[in-house]
């Protein structure tokens, strides 16, 4: 039997905790570089800032100042005011765990069209979460000669509400996506509908089970090095994954918009976005002329995120001569709040 509040446990705990640490600052900082691109488009003008993109660049530097201060408080020689320095670092981490859900909220209000009826709940819900995250003060750090920073103490109840509510956060969030994406389409699924799908699922799965394996930790409250081991992680994979969600749906705006014909189920792909582009769609010929049904999915163009919506479409549909025997569509599509 593991005596975990024994000193040479603790000693050992402290020891595995600085290592981790320094594992996973390697990680993010890796991720953090080699990702820059990104930012320096915006800096250089090749994207335009729109406030959606804001959330993108908090998560992103909230998570970095995190470990910057975490490696900090680990390897400082010099005595420091100890529970200013991880007060500091358990809000800037846990905001940035809320950032990353935001930034997965977002695509999915853009998705549903910013249908109030799903916008209204979703911020009453990101209000929430806030609200745990910034409860204050959960972990207790002392200078120890010799040692440095060690974490004394937590309030394990809040700090597993809060992840507990990530995690149910979502596991809604995902259901919305799955309803519009999967349910909620007819006619066929356009390859923006199957990257917001797949990334949406592979972001749940990664952030869920990596805010279980902290909830758990929490729960068995074995000592305080052991009950926070794993949150860092948690912010880690929850920000890694819900950044590059976003780049890559930037990305995937560059290669332009897919028009879908809802009455023959074929695609088509357009001009360009953010340009005027026609699409020639088989007509269904009737007693009363010719009539062209479709459906269509826009991105944004390559300048910002996508909108996600089949809604925010103005379409101009000219019906030719009944003798042409084709029919031409003008799509035009507009900018989005992204």
């Amino acid at each position: 039997m593991v005596e975990w509040h024994s000193n040479t446990e603790l000693a050992v705990d402290g020891t595995v905790f600085l290592k981790f640490m320094h594992a996973l600052s390697g990680l993010y900082f890796w991720e953090f570089v080699t990702s820059l691109e990104f930012e320096w488009s915006f800096i250089t003008g090749k994207r335009r800032f729109h406030y959606p993109a804001l959330f993108y660049f908090l998560n992103r530097y909230c998570l970095l100042f995190t470990m910057i201060g975490i490696l900090i408080a680990l390897d400082t020689t010099v005595e420091v005011n100890c529970q200013a320095l991880y007060t500091f670092n358990q809000i800037m981490g846990q905001a940035s765990s809320g950032l990353a859900s935001i930034n997965l909220s977002i695509r999915t209000m853009a998705l549903w069209s910013h249908d109030k009826r799903i916008v209204i709940p979703i911020v009453i819900v990101i209000l929430g979460h806030w609200s745990l995250i910034l409860q204050g003060v959960l972990l207790t750090a002392i200078w120890v000669p010799g040692q440095g920073c060690v974490v004394a103490g937590t309030k394990n109840t809040i700090l597993a509400a809060t992840f507990i509510y990530s995690m149910c956060f979502d596991l809604g969030i995902l259901l919305l996506s799955l309803w519009k994406c999967v349910v909620g389409v007819k006619g066929g699924r356009s390859q923006l509908m199957t990257l917001l799908f797949k990334d949406g699922l592979m972001y749940f799965f990664i952030a869920f089970l990596s805010n279980l394996l902290a909830v758990v930790f929490i729960m068995l409250n074995l000592n305080a090095i052991m009950s926070v081991i794993f949150n860092v992680p948690a912010a880690i994979f929850s920000t890694i994954v819900a950044c590059r969600a976003v780049r890559r749906l930037t990305n995937f705006s560059q290669r332009g918009a897919e028009v879908f014909s809802s009455s023959t189920g074929h695609s088509f792909r357009a001009a360009p976005t953010g340009t005027r582009g026609t699409v020639p769609v088989s007509p269904m010929k009737g007693p009363s002329g010719v009539h062209v049904q479709m459906q269509t999915f826009t991105v944004a163009d390559e300048d910002h995120l996508s909108d996600y919506n089949s809604e925010d479409v103005s379409q101009k549909t000219r019906l030719p001569d009944p003798e042409a025997g084709d029919a031409e569509i003008s799509a035009e599509f507009k900018r989005p709040p992204y």
